[in-house]
């Protein structure tokens, strides 16, 4: 047999092909190859399983050997081969798939099969400047045939000598593509795209040390090194395996199977196993995440029937999710396409609706069936639940009902339990219920405990997305308002209508305010003389809400704004505190004036404001008092 033809490339079949597929990188023609392998395997299993196929399969491991010398890469399956015909008719139609035509004849039997265009095997002529195929097929008496391409529309075919069933791919790797000749490059692109393939994959050998046989009890007996075939790939992933089947050292076990370099034990998993509207299998694991968020863009890998399509997953899932870590897979993800394509499939919508959708429902089981772990698990799981408010307003909808306000004495509430415990004291004048709230203890304790001796609660809001999740659920909580415990004097926060006299003339508070002014920058602090009570401290320094507010966020999204140069405070000067008025008589100028700069440098020494060569003229001065 010898014939000579041109590949029929049909217009109708490519427009759709070129529509569908961007092979954005030349190590794709590996997964494409190995693609192919595992649907003839798959294929030729199908049909053993209908008693088409006689005798025993065999064994049905995929090799792929790399030959340096030769300049070749080979990529061999024992599956179902292909006769002369069938070349003809899936090589040389371009976009006339094999495996859609079998998924067809064979509807309803677990074939599993991944490609569904046919053009996969093309990928390979972007590494080669020939491509050789050797097949045959499983069916008796079949013939091997040989189909070889240089790339152009031109083929040859012709019979061959092959004594096995299946399928040798050879790759003649092209002179600009020869650093795919390593075979470690090729083993780490296997482990990339083929690592959890149902069908064993093997590339090379590797090296172990074992016992001599017979010495394996002699304690004494040295190892020797013992060179075995190099398996790729687990065949039987966890994700594929029943729930209850799969004890949790398992899903640990396969988290650093998934992460190798990661030390860290996540906090728990969700299995997914959906089969109708659409199939999808997976786990996904939640990882610790606190002071720093860091959206690890390659953490959650896609899969289509075990097949690694991406792990840039921006636009696909939603962006909140992609702090988790794991595995998605689903037969409905179209497989050799672009990521933009990929964002705007409705399958793909549908998926990663359901996925949130799941999510939500793990956390409110966790949260109703066990508050307690849920509450230990709070501090790691607040920025990821925070986050998804922040970006998803469905997910908002389900997550208020088991997201948790912790206050700081450690104490955890729900939304709805916080706004009971604290409306009947914490609302102003204006029946405005004020959520109070430190984003540090230690900072702010004295402004922490002068809101304890009023009775009032303060909420602990030292995470990194709270000052954007304040501003976002303000909003959404009617006739309230957060205001950060040193932002004004406990009496200005959650105004009364009882006021504290002031036993200060109108004059005395503007001499006072008159003192005060000599020892500040005024473009950095504006002054006010407040009536307080006696036990409260004598100066305060505070920040507006609303400017520190901005400024935070438009520090932490990189910005120099307004508000991010430009620091303002308040300094409260307590009017009715005994040290005031004995500023007022004070008659010395020097003291008075060593006086006044004490007790504003305490105040900024709060705030943790006293810096540099003040700090030093603080200490010189303090000893000096003493």
């Amino acid at each position: 047999m010898q014939n000579k033809g041109k590949i029929n490339v049909q217009t109708e079949n490519i427009f759709p092909v070129i529509k569908k597929f961007l092979y954005s990188e030349h190590d794709i023609f590996i997964r494409e190859l190995i693609a192919n392998a595992v649907d003839a395997t798959q294929k030729l299993k199908a049909l053993s399983g209908l008693g088409n196929v006689e005798g025993d399969l065999g064994d049905l491991t995929i090799t792929v050997k790399v030959d340096k010398e030769a300049k070749t890469i080979t990529v061999s399956d024992r599956g179902i081969g292909m006769t002369a015909e069938e070349v003809d008719k899936y090589i040389n139609q371009i976009a006339f798939s094999g495996a859609e035509e079998f998924l067809e004849k064979y509807k309803g039997e677990d074939a599993n099969m991944i490609g569904h265009f046919g053009l996969g095997f093309y990928s390979s002529f972007m590494v080669s400047s020939v491509v050789d195929i050797i097949s045959k097929s499983y069916q008796s008496g079949a013939k091997a045939v040989k189909w070889s391409c240089n790339g152009s529309p031109d083929y040859e075919m012709s019979e061959a000598e092959k004594e096995d069933r299946g399928t040798d791919i050879i790759l003649h790797i092209a002179e600009d593509s020869e650093e795919f000749l390593d075979e470690g490059k090729i083993v780490e692109l296997l482990r990339k795209y083929c690592r959890f393939l149902p069908v064993p994959i093997q590339c090379g050998e590797e090296s172990h040390f074992e016992k001599p046989a017979g010495d394996e009890d002699n304690k004494d007996a040295k190892e020797i090194e013992v060179k075995v075939p190099r398996i790729i790939n687990n065949t039987q992933p966890l994700w594929k395996q029943s729930p209850s089947e799969i004890k949790q050292e398992d899903y640990l076990k396969f988290y650093h199977e998934l992460y190798p370099m990661s030390f860290e034990e996540p906090l728990f998993q969700i299995h997914l196993n959906v089969d109708y509207p659409f199939n999808l299998t997976g786990i996904l694991y939640f990882p610790k995440v606190r002071n720093q968020l860091e959206i690890q863009k390659n953490k959650v890998q896609l899969y289509c029937n075990q097949v690694f399509i991406t792990d840039q997953l921006e636009g696909v899932i939603p962006e909140f999710m992609m702090l988790l870590h794991g595995v998605i897979d689903s037969p409905d993800i179209p497989l050799n396409v672009s990521r933009s394509y990929l964002q705007s499939d409705s399958n793909v919508k549908k998926i990663s609706t359901h996925i949130t959708k799941k999510v939500a429902d793990k956390l409110e089981e966790m949260f109703k069936n066990d508050r307690e772990d849920f509450e230990k698990k709070w501090d790691d799981l607040k920025v990821f639940i925070e986050y998804g408010c922040l970006t998803d307003e469905k997910f908002y909808d389900r997550a208020s009902k088991f997201m948790l306000f912790k206050n700081v004495d450690g104490k955890y509430y729900t939304l709805e339990e916080y706004k009971t415990s604290i409306e009947t004291l914490q609302k102003d004048k204006r029946d405005t219920l004020v959520y109070l709230y430190a984003n540090s203890k230690d900072a702010q304790h004295v402004y922490i405990q002068a809101a304890k001796e009023k009775g009032y609660d303060v909420l602990l809001m030292d995470g990194f997305l709270d000052t954007h999740f304040i501003n976002f659920l303000e909003p959404k909580l009617e006739k309230s308002r957060f205001v950060r415990v040193d932002a004004d004097v406990i009496d200005k926060l959650i105004e009364k209508d009882e006021l504290s006299p002031s036993k200060l003339s109108d004059q005395e508070q503007t001499s006072l305010k008159e003192e005060f002014e000599k020892c500040v920058d005024k473009d950095k602090f504006s002054i006010e003389v407040a009536s307080l009570s006696e036990k409260e401290l004598p100066v305060m320094i505070t920040q507006n809400e609303w400017m520190r507010r901005y400024a935070e966020m438009q520090k932490m999204a990189g910005q120099n704004g307004l508000y991010g140069n430009f620091e303002h405070y308040n300094l409260i000067v307590n009017g009715n505190h005994p040290l005031a008025m004995r500023i007022l008589e004070e008659k010395d100028d020097e003291k008075r004036d060593k006086m006044t700069r004490q007790l504003i440098d305490l105040a900024m020494l709060s705030q943790n404001l006293l810096t540099g060569e003040k700090l030093s003229d603080f200490i010189s001065r303090s000893v000096d008092l003493m």
